[in-house]
C-alpha cells in the first residue's frame, strides 16, 4: 500500500499554488510536520491529477506533431517555389546569354 503526503507548508499556501505531494512507502519515515492521508478520497484525487497531466501531456503532444508537420510541409512548398525560381532564372539567363552572343556577331559582322 502506498502512502500519500502533502507537506504542511503547501497546504498553508496563500499564492494559490498547487500542494506538493509525495508518495512514500509504508515503511519509509514522515518527516515532522507533514500531515499523511490514506483516505480513498485523497487517493482519488491524487489519481485525478495525474491523469489531468497525462491528458495535458498527450495534448501537447498531438499539437506538438500537427506543428511540426504543418511546418514540414510550409518548407516542402518554400523549396519547391525556389526551385522553380531558379529554373525561370537559368532559362532567362541562358536566353540573355544568347541574345548577347548574337548581338556581338551582328556587332562585329558591322565594323569588319
Amino acid at each position: 500500500q502506498w502512502i500519500l503526503v502533502m507537506k504542511e507548508s503547501a497546504m498553508t499556501s496563500a499564492t494559490g499554488d498547487m500542494p506538493s505531494y509525495q508518495i512514500r512507502t509504508p515503511s519509509s519515515a514522515v518527516p515532522q510536520g507533514v500531515v499523511v492521508s490514506t483516505s480513498p478520497a485523497n487517493q482519488h484525487g491524487f489519481q485525478q491529477v495525474a491523469e489531468e497531466a497525462t491528458r495535458k501531456r498527450e495534448i501537447r503532444l498531438l499539437k506538438n506533431r500537427e506543428a511540426a508537420r504543418e511546418c514540414r510541409k510550409k518548407k516542402k512548398e518554400y523549396v519547391k517555389c525556389l526551385e522553380n525560381r531558379v529554373a525561370v532564372l537559368e532559362n532567362q539567363n541562358k536566353t540573355l546569354i544568347e541574345e548577347l552572343k548574337a548581338l556581338k556577331d551582328l556587332y562585329c559582322h558591322k565594323t569588319e
